[in-house]
């Protein structure tokens, strides 16, 4: 049958409203646009185009989902009719959002911002993703759709998107898993993440078993040292460059601080002398390898007003309240600059919380403020989101 004769049954078809007709037109119509069939001219392709587009939305969804199936797969179906079935219901645009390489990403974008959930979901079980629709699908904060993106080995994700989807991690516990199992989380990002993580399960494990934080904090610390020191399998760096980080252990004035405790034992004499001479990078230094705290949490220690955390780190390292007055009124010194002395008041106020505080329970929170920054922010995190979920339970 020359083409001719086709077209002329398909104009007849195209007069029968009956199922059978549509279905069988749909099917007549798919094999004219496939490969495998007679190549149409042009006008002849324009013309089955023009029927099928002024059709398609009278037919049933039965008769759309046949044809949307027939031409996912199709190379040279026609972009307009292709977009139209994109737009359709879900149950009719599933196989085209899936499945189809005539849909471009200017228009998946689209879809993705205009249409239903749904649609979103189809999108990210593509064979191939580019960075602007995933950009554009993170965007959306779905989290069901996310995940499932996350899940698509061949989505292609751009370092600030996975920087923003590792960030929301710490909230949504569903992203953890797919993250850790993707093959193109940068270094830095696959570190913090690990802090999320174990920070997550960290909570679990104490709602369900008898063990001690710190224990805990311990044991979780270590693994996430070791699987970050695994990308750099040279030489381990030493305890105190661990805690300083990377910043820290080139910072000359840290390597002096360094040297100084290594030569001798820091202790609270030395530092209020460097403290007295104004040297203050030199006692920052000197303080944080005394009390094993990492900027910036140290200098919120050292300068935050009414000096209670102060207090307490000095306690910890059982510094001598002879001693903690100096360093205390030092620090409100260069808190509050020359010209402003210390109030005697908060003084006061700072040396009686210091003899009040129980020595253990100091050192139980001075071991949680010397943990690494990511693993420490983690924690408390996620601490605070489940305490706000203790607080106001989701309604049912």
């Amino acid at each position: 049958m020359s083409n001719e004769d086709q077209i002329r049954d398909l104009l007849t078809l195209a007069r029968d409203t009956s199922i059978t007709a549509r279905t069988r037109l749909v099917e007549e119509i798919a094999d004219l646009f496939s490969e495998r069939e007679t190549v149409l001219s042009q006008h002849e392709r324009t013309m089955m185009i023009q029927i099928l587009e002024k059709l398609i939305r009278d037919f049933e969804m039965s008769v759309r989902h046949a044809l949307a199936e027939r031409l996912a797969e199709e190379p040279k179906a026609p972009t307009a009719l292709i977009s139209i079935l994109a737009n359709d219901e879900i149950e009719v645009a599933r196989p085209v959002l899936m499945r189809s390489d005539v849909l471009r990403d200017h228009e998946l974008i689209e879809i993705v911002r205009n249409r239903t959930r749904q649609h979103r979901l189809a999108i990210t079980l593509r064979r191939d993703l580019s960075e602007s629709l995933t950009e554009a699908i993170a965007e959306n904060g779905e989290e069901d759709v996310i995940r499932s993106l996350l899940c698509n080995a061949n989505a292609r994700i751009s370092e600030a998107t996975m920087e923003y989807l590792v960030d929301q991690a710490r909230q949504v516990d569903s992203f953890q898993e797919p993250l850790v199992g993707r093959r193109d989380l940068s270094g830095p990002l696959a570190k913090r993440l690990m802090g999320y993580v174990s920070a997550a399960l960290r909570v679990r494990i104490l709602e369900q078993y008898d063990i001690g934080e710190n224990d805990l904090d311990d044991a979780l610390e270590h693994i996430i040292q070791d699987l970050s020191t695994e990308e750099e399998p040279a030489v381990r760096r030493p305890k105190c460059e661990q805690f300083m980080g990377a910043a820290g252990s080139k910072d000359p004035v840290w390597k002096l601080a360094r040297s100084i405790s290594e030569e001798r034992k820091i202790d609270a004499p030395l530092i209020i002398k460097v403290l007295r001479r104004g040297e203050i990078a030199l006692f920052e230094a000197l303080f944080g390898e005394f009390s094993r705290i990492h900027p910036p949490r140290l200098q919120h220690i050292l300068y935050e007003e009414g000096g209670r955390s102060l207090a307490v780190v000095c306690r910890a390292l059982n510094v001598e309240k002879a001693n903690f007055a100096p360093i205390f009124l030092l620090t409100r010194k260069e808190r509050n600059g020359e010209t402003q002395p210390a109030d005697p008041r908060e003084l006061s106020r700072a040396l009686s919380f210091f003899s009040d505080i129980h020595v253990e329970a100091a050192r139980q929170v001075l071991r949680r403020w010397q943990r690494t920054p990511d693993y420490l922010n983690a924690v408390e995190t996620i601490e605070a989101s489940y305490n706000c979920r203790q607080k106001n339970p989701p309604k049912k």
